[in-house]
């Protein structure tokens, strides 16, 4: 890799993100049963119906993870709690197992001199909470403030930071609208309220910690710069619906208390009565913003109801996920984001990192591609951070290879490579390549 840590600024985090569903393995330590669990069930939804019973089985060899984050160099490692781990049912008595493990995961990252990062919850929403009506149903705000209060009580006190929900984007809409992920819904008022109660849970989740005394709260944002696909004003209005949906609706409410007009007009029929009266709880003040980034997305309008519009297909190189790699939208996300939604705030990459193909050869996996991918978007960190954007950490996803949710075990996104069948881990050069960086 061609960056050396010197070139950022002093304090800058390095780190590495996974999230519990997809490495833990849900069989062990009385988890409950997730709607990941069911949609995997369901034909059709998974390929080869995969699930997480076992994953990466880093229930039992977090120890090993842990060294594996700590030999590269890594200041931090940002994890999830499994909102099923904790409490099976999504209320009532908790699992004094899962509350345990955390514990025990908690203290074994501080032994190794790496910051806890954690995020309550990346999408494993308890079966019997998604039976009530999961993120469609205003209570899930308060359960999921209650699930706060129960896992930070116990580990709270040792984090260096906290962001309730990783991508309220993927949570909602694409679970609600596109019905790709858990629970697999097709329908505008159902994604329209799920949008709306994945940003008020996320404020509950904050007042409960600050009532605890904890601090250097945070939210995560999935963010795809959007572009038209031609120089139409047709298509320019779609890539705005886009970015309104994707992105604007999200930031604009925690930081705001407003949804972008673009939006509205699709959405507002479908939101629940008095929503803007939930503002001041969705507006809880953060003490810093995560952005997850992975690619960007050409777009041209299209027949049908709202939001009429459709992708294209990019020219630039593609992940295995057929992700266009596109590393100037970072620093664009990055600056716009400071201009326009969070002034001198600390900015956090949370997640960026691509999928490959990658395979053992010789006992070894080479992995160029993704050395390039992630020296190209550090390379944009760097340039905003220059630019006096507040940019104070990037954590790589991931960490290890893992479950890629609806795409089963296909997509290989880690520094480390797992055999899934052996559960080996093996370093891939780009885990190499980013050691050597970190110690310059």
């Amino acid at each position: 890799m061609q960056f050396a840590r010197s070139a950022f600024p002093d304090g800058f985090l390095f780190g590495a993100s996974t999230s519990s569903y997809q490495i833990e393995g849900h069989s062990f330590g009385g988890a409950g049963l997730t709607h990941w669990d069911t949609f995997a069930a369901t034909a059709g939804n998974v390929v080869r119906a995969e699930h997480g019973a076992i994953a990466c089985d880093h229930y039992h060899r977090y120890e090993e993870d842990l060294d594996l984050l700590a030999a590269a160099g890594f200041d931090a490692y940002r994890f999830s709690t499994s909102w099923a781990r904790v409490l099976p049912e999504g209320r009532g008595t908790p699992n004094p197992e899962g509350l345990d493990f955390y514990d025990r995961l908690t203290d074994a990252m501080l032994e190794r001199g790496l910051k806890p990062c954690c995020t309550l919850y990346h999408w494993e929403l308890p079966a019997g909470l998604n039976d009530l009506g999961g993120w469609r149903n205003r209570d899930i705000a308060e359960w999921f403030a209650d699930y706060t209060e129960i896992i930070m009580g116990r580990i709270g006190d040792r984090m260096f930071s906290v962001a309730p929900i990783n991508e309220p984007w993927c949570v909602s809409w694409l679970a609600h609208f596109l019905g790709l992920q858990a629970p697999g819904i097709r329908d505008i008022r159902a994604a329209a309220r799920a949008m709306h109660h994945v940003l008020l849970a996320h404020g509950r989740a904050i007042e409960v910690m600050r009532s605890l005394g904890i601090g250097n709260l945070g939210g995560v944002f999935n963010l795809e710069w959007a572009e038209p696909a031609d120089d139409s004003d047709e298509a320019r209005a779609a890539a705005a619906r886009y970015d309104g949906i994707y992105n604007r609706f999200f930031l604009g409410g925690v930081f705001k208390g407003a949804y972008p007009d673009v939006v509205l007009e699709g959405l507002e029929p479908h939101l629940p009565a008095g929503w803007q009266d939930d503002f001041a709880t969705i507006q809880a003040p953060l003490d810093w913003c995560g952005l997850n980034y992975y690619t960007r997305k050409l777009l041209t309008p299209s027949e049908g109801p709202w939001p009429g519009l459709d992708e294209v297909e990019g020219p630039l190189p593609k992940t295995q996920m057929e992700w266009e790699i596109y590393p100037e939208g970072l620093a664009k996300f990055l600056r716009r984001t400071a201009a326009e939604y969070t002034g001198d705030l600390p900015l956090y990459i949370t997640e960026n990192g691509m999928a490959s193909a990658d395979r053992v050869t010789e006992g070894a996996v080479d992995d160029p591609d993704r050395i390039a991918y992630l020296d190209a978007h550090l390379e944009e960190v760097r340039k905003a951070a220059a630019d006096g954007v507040p940019v104070r950490g990037y954590f790589a996803w991931s960490l290890m290879d893992n479950y890629e949710w609806a795409r089963g075990y296909d997509m290989r996104f880690g520094l480390v490579h797992v055999d899934f069948e052996s559960l080996q881990r093996r370093p891939k050069a780009s885990y190499h390549a980013l050691k050597e960086a970190l110690a310059r």
